[in-house]
């Protein structure tokens, strides 16, 4: 009998970048670690506001780290992410509902498909700096996912149905019961016992847990799995 299969949970919002990195990282480990990976798309906004937390661009200190340590990340992590010209306007004004209920609606559809078109998502918000939040935008990123355009479309229809809306509340009040002040946060189911890590920081405490030793770096050099990688001679500071 092989070791056993582990669940973990993965709660993120394409708005967090550092959703990003946590996604990344466990779409990389759950091969090499023999997890059960299920992505639960939910909407920051409401664990921020269940919480009392607010969203680092309110305070222009955490603003001006989070900043800087994006530009380490993005090379630590081997994911070309960037920091949005207008970041007040995209995190703050704009949000992510829309693209959370498409989300929410692939994965209720297209579950196969969640990866990818998340991956796209966060792709146009956090690497090029480009719109999720009109329907050509979410459209774009499905198609360019691998997505048909008439299933992108028939999904897009569906966003605003209560079946999509409701499951998109119950997946955001469920990591609230976890306790969650903001994403990512990862939920390890082992042994009877569920293990709440908030964070993309802390995968040596999920290798912990799930009995593994050690972890091979964020970029699981091991892992057979095509994910994204920065080019070779790619600029530190950009």
């Amino acid at each position: 009998m092989g070791p056993l299969l582990r669940t973990v949970e993965l709660f993120y919002d394409v708005l967090s970048p550092y959703s990003w990195l946590g996604f990344e990282v466990l779409c990389r480990y759950q091969n090499i670690w023999n997890i059960n990976l299920q992505l639960r798309p939910s909407l920051i906004g409401g664990i921020m506001k269940d919480s009392g937390n607010k969203p680092p661009g309110l305070l222009p200190r955490k603003g001006q780290y989070m900043a800087n340590d994006l530009k380490l990340l993005r090379h630590h992590f081997q994911i070309p992410i960037q920091f949005p010209k207008d970041f007040f306007s995209v995190i703050i004004e704009k949000g992510s509902l829309s693209a959370m209920r498409f989300l929410t609606a692939v994965s209720l559809e297209h579950p196969e498909m969640l990866e990818k078109v998340s991956r796209e998502l966060w792709m146009r918000v956090w690497s090029r700096d480009e719109d999720i939040t009109q329907p050509q935008s979410i459209l774009a990123a499905a198609e360019k996912a691998g997505m048909s355009a008439e299933q992108a479309q028939g999904l897009l229809e569906k966003i605003s149905t209560p079946k999509v809306k409701n499951q998109l509340k119950e997946t955001t009040e469920a990591a609230c019961r976890y306790g969650a002040f903001g994403l990512p946060i990862t939920v390890a189911h082992v042994d009877g016992q569920t293990h709440m890590i908030f964070g993309s920081d802390r995968m040596e405490l999920l290798a912990f847990l799930l009995g593994k030793r050690e972890v091979d770096g964020p970029c699981a050099s091991s892992c057979e799995c095509q994910t994204l990688r920065l080019p070779r001679g790619s600029k530190l500071f950009v």
